[in-house]
């Protein structure tokens, strides 16, 4: 197969570890070794204590994959398998899909969502919001779809956007994927993370049997550095061939990070809760800032998750803003056209205990050049 470049992480890859402060980073605060294990109970600590550096099982760890179901109403560790988001995402559009299937995929969208679909040859229709509101409507979603849809691609809480849906918006969509007998994949990444006291919407694995929920440490739970994500889905044989084509990659994961995840997920209160306080704090001056720059930014402000999307009016492109705004202080940011989404639009992360900093030199720096 051949594939595009991931624009987003070469962009990353060219800021990240270089820049001075970051402002776009959809992930919270890394916690420290020290801290989880603080968390630990004392049969976890064991487990630690006398882990070995082989092999793991290609599946996942069985007591990690039951820690995993805690948050899903499916009741056999068989409906789990633990590798990599990433690499699940791209296994599943690889055992999914073949040529000349159509897919329909939120836009705009973390490009690996899009990308894997159109590498291996298949037809694809993006579902966008308002713009005005980041609204989605699953009656744009339903004229999207094609005889030929054999999935359907959600990410919510959206990343860009900060966008969410609601129960029947939820259901409407499961209605309409009932209807071609298509999958749905769903990217469930910022799961938990939810800013407003709204209902927090069920995974898809547990509301269709077509249904695959992807999520992982990355986003809530302040863990991205142990690369552990999972995919839970009620077809057993569909996750039997993810399971094989793992085979061919990873194989496994890492056994001390498998068993630092189950410590998190056994205990969320201490890992999702600090991060929630962060990024509501964050939103409420990100919003006191648009509302002094109103002239050169419209926020609205996210539903669920760590991100928003932030319009420009600017001359030049949000990439020109972008490139200038970290040579010239140190800021990194994200532009929309690391998303293909046009227009001029900066991703917004809340998740970092450095945001009030960040937002002081980059309200500083516009001072100055405004």
């Amino acid at each position: 197969m051949k594939i595009n470049d991931f624009k987003l992480e070469r962009y990353f890859a060219r800021h990240e570890f270089t820049a001075k402060y970051l402002l776009s980073s959809s992930d919270c605060d890394g916690y420290e070794m020290k801290y989880v294990l603080d968390q630990a109970s004392a049969k976890e600590l064991e487990l630690w204590e006398k882990l070995t550096l082989g092999y793991t099982e290609s599946e996942g760890h069985p007591l990690l994959r039951e820690a995993i179901l805690q948050y899903y109403n499916l009741e056999n560790i068989e409906n789990v398998v633990v590798s990599s988001p990433g690499e699940l995402n791209f296994i599943t559009m690889n055992v999914l899909l073949k040529p000349e299937d159509h897919v329909v995929v939120v836009s705009p969208c973390y490009q690996s969502l899009s990308e894997v679909v159109k590498s291996l040859n298949c037809e694809i229709s993006y579902w966008q919001p308002d713009p005005l509101t980041w609204e989605f409507d699953t009656a744009t979603l339903e004229s999207l779809v094609q005889p030929n849809t054999r999935l359907i691609i959600l990410n919510f809480p959206h990343n860009p956007t900060g966008a969410y849906l609601n129960r029947n918006q939820l259901d409407n969509i499961v209605d309409i994927a009932k209807k071609q007998d298509a999958w749905i994949f769903s990217d469930e990444m910022y799961r938990k993370l939810m800013v407003r006291e709204i209902p927090e919407l069920p995974p898809i694995s547990d509301i269709y049997k077509k249904g695959i929920s992807l999520w992982g440490t990355s986003k809530s739970f302040g863990l991205a550095g142990l690369r552990i994500g999972w995919l839970v889905a009620q077809n057993r044989e569909f996750l039997q061939k993810v399971v094989a084509f793992k085979d061919y990659l990873s194989i496994c994961s890492s056994a001390p990070a498998e068993i630092l995840a189950m410590i998190a997920l056994n205990h969320p209160e201490n890992f999702i809760q600090p991060n929630l306080e962060k990024i509501r704090t964050n939103i409420e001056l990100f919003s006191a800032f648009a509302l002094r720059h109103k002239e050169l930014l419209t926020f609205i402000t996210p539903t669920a998750g760590s991100v928003a999307f932030a319009k420009m009016n600017i001359e030049k492109s949000a990439l020109d803003f972008s490139n200038r705004l970290v040579e010239e202080t140190g800021i990194m940011t994200v532009p929309g056209e690391m998303f293909e989404y046009p227009g001029k639009y900066l991703r917004i992360g809340f998740g970092r205990r450095n945001f009030p900093e960040v937002l002081e030199k980059l309200e500083a720096y516009l001072n100055q050049v405004t």
